[in-house]
């Protein structure tokens, strides 16, 4: 079976970055066709359920300084999406610190010799800092002093990424840990600062029943704007012809089927992605076999007590256990658990596919939690009565020493193609935030439809860019009536089972026919399958 192409815009994965280039595209008149492997939406933010009990894949708290990522939370989950105090700890040594740091917390588990250590350590480099931050031992050891380093930080980053932390690149503290230092931490225990750091956010939205809530609602409102959202759909190869993506063929059902397409937005891996383009392009599939994902699996499990502690979740430093990171769900949200005198755990082990963690069976890994959480001290061995495996592979990309290489060799062969976009984490291979991916999908979106010159690639790495997104946000609201009205003219979906896709009059003060650099004006075929985003700006 083949899909017309004529006007249709695919979009590959149904997570926060795709659903959100869908959900935008809506706003529109446009249809777009959503496809997605798996059997449920949400992606890395999906939610999956166990005999009632809500689980969350990673534990993703709704806090974002994007006042329009903000409006679709709110306008998608409205009073359901809960304000959540934040408690989370650190177990180190068979000791709990409060993280954010408490200087009295940290001087108490500490004690007052190692407290002194730390300090002196951390006026040594202050002092005497690496001149180079290429790793992520250099960065941390600056802005925290390497006996810090080495208590807080080392143990547990080398358990989520199962390398060196002198071989992990720096990018992923800059990314995930910005703005933050021991003197910041210090500061923002006493006084409240202006600017609030991400890691440091004490309080955060959350859905009443886990973030797949959001997701769903998402699929549901771009279902009701007449797009498509298929699950199941399994894209095993995607056809080219020079520069520009024809089709995508997807395997559903055990039948495959080819849906060609004016414009392609992909999240899928970008490994992925390149390896399923026919023709293949054989260096740049060398190149995108040398990037490298980390994998994570949650042991999940049900505890026949109604409270065991009080932290929405808490990181596992100490290495005599493989845990990472254990989550609380009931203290995300009450109704993440049916029955109130229960509690359910998630335990975040972090491996690689095929790995030996990876390999084991339900019932081993089940096992293992049990006795793991008993050693902790955080739950009696005897008071687990169920429990459930839920494996998430592709979670995180790899800052290796090499993927800066391999990556520009995969961005150039993407980047060429005018009329495919890839966006999120995966498709970008950036570790971002939920919120970014959102912004990867929006940018993706005005693109294709207003002619804007966003690059993705920018998204979480250049603070002006997102700074730029205040004043862009109230020009458009202030043009919104006319950008109504002319979006009708251009796309017009049918409201019945045909849809046929119609061009009006581009007035001359539209965005879409600006000059941008060149005297050459964005046509119309431009805009459904140009490739606005380029390769400006930093990488």
């Amino acid at each position: 079976m083949v899909t017309d192409a004529d006007g249709q815009v695919v979009i590959i994965g149904a997570g926060p970055a795709g659903l959100t280039a869908a959900y935008e595209l809506t706003k529109f008149n446009m249809c777009p066709i959503v496809l997605e492997k798996g059997d449920k939406v949400g992606g890395l933010s999906r939610t999956e359920v166990y005999k009632g009990f809500y689980f969350d894949m990673g534990g993703h708290r709704f806090f974002t300084k994007v006042e329009e990522v903000q409006v679709i939370w709110r306008a998608l989950l409205g009073d359901q999406l809960l304000r959540r105090s934040r408690l989370s700890r650190i177990h180190y040594a068979g000791t709990f610190f409060h993280y954010p740091l408490k200087p009295v917390d940290a001087l108490r588990g500490l004690g007052l010799w190692e407290s002194v250590l730390v300090v002196i350590s951390y006026l040594r480099w202050q002092l005497f800092p690496s001149r180079c931050e290429e790793t992520y031992e250099q960065w941390v050891t600056n802005r925290f002093g390497r006996r810090l380093f080495r208590t807080f930080f080392k143990t547990y980053t080398e358990k989520v990424w199962g390398i060196s932390c002198s071989e992990l690149q720096s990018e992923w503290a800059a990314q995930r840990i910005k703005d933050l230092s021991l003197k910041t931490a210090l500061l923002s225990s006493i006084l409240k600062p202006r600017t609030a750091i991400r890691t440091l956010i004490e309080e955060f939205d959350y859905p009443q029943l886990g973030p797949g809530m959001m997701w769903t609602a998402a699929h549901d409102e771009i279902e009701r704007r007449h797009g498509v959202v298929r699950l199941n759909s399994d894209v095993i190869r995607v056809n080219r012809s020079g520069n520009r993506i024809e089709s995508v063929v997807v395997e559903c059902n055990k039948k495959e089927e080819v849906i060609g397409g004016t414009a392609f937005i992909s999240s899928m891996p970008i490994t992925e992605l390149v390896m399923k383009m026919c023709p293949s392009q054989p260096d740049v599939v060398a190149a995108a076999k040398n990037l490298t994902y980390r994998d994570f699996l949650i042991v999940g499990l049900i505890i026949d007590q109604p409270d065991v502690f009080p932290d929405n979740w808490i990181y596992i430093h100490s290495s005599e256990v493989q845990v990472g990171r254990i989550q609380n769900f009931k203290n995300w949200s009450p109704s993440m658990v049916p029955d109130q005198r229960k509690t359910s755990l998630g335990l975040e082990y972090f491996c690689t596919e095929g790995d030996q963690l990876w390999a084991m069976s339900d019932a081993e890994l089940i096992e293992l939690g049990k006795q793991e959480v008993e050693r902790t001290g955080l739950a009696r061995y005897a008071d687990v009565e169920d429990g459930c495996v839920f494996r998430v592979p592709k979670a995180y990309p790899v800052y290796d020493s090499q993927y800066r290489d391999y990556l520009a060799v995969v961005r150039e062969f993407v980047d060429s193609h005018e009329n495919l976009q890839t966006i999120g984490r995966n498709g970008l291979h950036r570790y971002n935030n939920q919120d970014h991916a959102m912004l990867t999908g929006m940018f993706a979106a005005r693109n294709l439809v207003l002619g804007e010159k966003n690059d993705l690639w920018r998204v979480n790495v250049d603070q002006e860019y997102h700074e730029e997104i205040a004043t862009v946000a109230m020009s458009r609201q202030n043009n919104s009536r006319m950008t109504r009205g002319w979006s009708r003219r251009v796309v017009a979906c049918r409201r019945d089972a045909t849809r046929e896709t119609s061009v009006g009059t581009m007035e001359d003060q539209h965005p879409l026919t600006r000059t941008v650099g060149t005297d050459q004006e964005y046509s119309i075929d431009r805009v459904a399958g140009g490739r606005a985003g380029g390769r400006e700006g930093g990488e």
